[in-house]
């Protein structure tokens, strides 16, 4: 033991750590298998890749991997439209497209996507998750798509209402949101239990002890969940539509695990992530996933947060959380039988609600209300059309912000009501504001010689450079003087 403790000298506190983990993830693998449409094993199969694949290699230390709430709803909509088989391959092709690009060093690029879109995505998916889950709540079935989702809540609050059965499904979801909500203020060794955990124990509780007529998780068991992709499942891959699941897949799980491990990293003074590696190991983790047909990965930050809070100082504790997952699985998949469903609705509702950026948003709107308006365009994409064309929207905007406040440019005009007139151009002269600076131009007297400025320009491009060349040629064309043009000194006109 003495020797164990010597060459492992943190394994005390990894070890408490694992069990914190365990518990904390243990409901949220569940939870999410099940609103993802899948068997409640193969999210276990996921949070056990996730701590004895992805926990042993290099990357982030101290972050937990797992299937996350923020993917439930993209892999319920490629579960609908390909089927569960092709889940598997999608899952795959985006393990070896993460793989890839942490070889190629491509990880920390990650960080250079806005935070709006980022939260403005976490936004929108917890917008449809906490709407699809409140038709759980209450064992009705939801609508397929967000919008749908959303505006049908008024109906099926009427149907709950004209329901006993419905009534008390939604009470027991209802009273596990309760749970969560007020676990947090009770004393601190009464948190020594994750809320999730003690919410689920007591909605299965009082199902079983009152005899509740609730549905309860489906068991099949741990190896008849998994479901490795065949020929027929690889067979999807001649559809094109299957590669923006993909991609989406791809670049969503990636964004979601860099950015939670640079929040992990202001947790914690230990060893910075090495983000291409971070890459990979989940590349690592989704390429078994996939291999298995088990649900996708991410780094998750409550279970990482709750990690480095329980004391872990190693990645010891992942991997070890990893096999509690893998002993609970293996042996006592009953358990799962016992747990109501609208307890675990009730979970991933209050995990929506976390997605969802409330705090932020005003903050934001009176610092920059640009970047707070790609936040509410992201999400509202995500919500009206998909969760693809909703982050590549509001990369658009981004990148549109980026680009419009990149070509900031001020034009001042200096006329003493003789001699020349002077035209003062500085800040970055690119075809964005090119109108702009030809309509300010051309307004000016023909009658009269112009001294143009460029000098306080940081970038001219090529087509404002041709263009003020161009315009100095017809104003100089009626007997003018030619325009007197002083360079920018910095940075010359620049070919496309």
């Amino acid at each position: 033991m003495i020797a164990v403790l010597t060459k492992f000298p943190h394994l005390r506190q990894d070890f408490a750590a694992s069990l914190v983990v365990f518990l904390v993830a243990l409901p949220l693998c569940v939870g999410v298998a099940v609103a993802s449409g899948v068997p409640a094993e193969l999210g276990l199969v996921t949070g056990i890749v996730g701590g004895l694949v992805t926990g042993v290699m290099r990357g982030s230390s101290l972050q937990v991997s797992g299937p996350a709430a923020g993917l439930t709803v993209l892999v319920f909509e490629a579960v609908q439209e390909f089927g569960l088989p092709a889940l598997g391959v999608i899952v795959l092709a985006a393990g070896l497209i993460q793989l890839a690009m942490g070889a190629l060093k491509l990880g920390r690029w990650f960080r250079a996507i806005s935070v709006s879109v980022v939260e403005g995505m976490l936004a929108g998916i917890g917008l449809v998750l906490i709407a699809g889950q409140l038709y759980s709540a209450a064992g009705l079935k939801a609508p397929t798509t967000g919008v749908d989702k959303i505006l049908g809540l008024p109906g099926a609050v009427v149907d709950a209402l004209g329901s006993s059965t419905a009534l008390t499904s939604l009470a027991v979801g209802a009273g596990t949101v309760a749970v969560l909500v007020l676990w947090k203020k009770l004393p601190g060794k009464a948190q020594a239990v994750p809320g999730a955990l003690a919410a689920v124990l007591l909605a299965t509780v009082v199902t079983q002890v009152f005899g509740l007529s609730i549905a309860t998780v489906e068991v099949n068991g741990l190896l008849g969940s998994i479901q490795p992709p065949g020929s027929e499942a690889f067979g999807e891959l001649a559809d094109p539509a299957i590669f923006g699941t993909i991609l989406a897949f791809t670049l969503i799980a990636s964004a979601e695990s860099l950015f939670s491990a640079a929040a992990v990293d202001r947790l914690h003074d230990g060893p910075r992530t090495e983000y291409d590696k971070e890459l990979m190991a989940q590349g690592a983790g989704n390429a078994v996933c996939g291999a298995l047909g088990a649900l996708p990965m991410t780094a998750v930050i409550v279970r990482s947060s709750a990690n480095v809070q329980a004391g872990a100082r190693t990645k010891a504790s992942r991997v070890m959380h990893g096999v509690w997952l893998l002993l609970f699985a293996a042996l006592l998949p009953s358990a799962l039988a016992l747990i109501p469903l609208p307890a675990l609705a009730g979970i991933l509702v209050h995990a929506g609600f976390k997605l969802i950026p409330f705090r932020a948003i005003v903050p934001l709107w009176r610092s920059h209300r640009g970047e707070a308006l790609i936040l509410v365009a992201t999400a509202v994409s995500i919500v009206a059309v998909n969760m693809f064309e909703g982050v590549l929207i509001g990369l658009a905007l981004s990148v549109a912000k980026t680009a419009w406040e990149a070509s900031h440019l001020k034009l001042e005009i200096v006329d003493k009501g003789a001699g020349p007139i002077q035209a003062h151009l500085s800040g970055n002269a690119t075809f964005l504001r090119l109108p702009k600076i030809l309509d300010s131009l051309e307004s000016l007297p023909q009658d009269r010689p112009v001294e143009l400025d460029l000098s306080g320009l940081h970038h001219l491009d090529h087509a404002c450079c041709t263009a003020l060349e161009n315009w100095a040629e017809r104003h100089s064309s009626v007997g003018t003087e030619p325009v007197r043009v002083t360079e920018p000194e910095p940075v010359r006109a620049t070919a496309p």
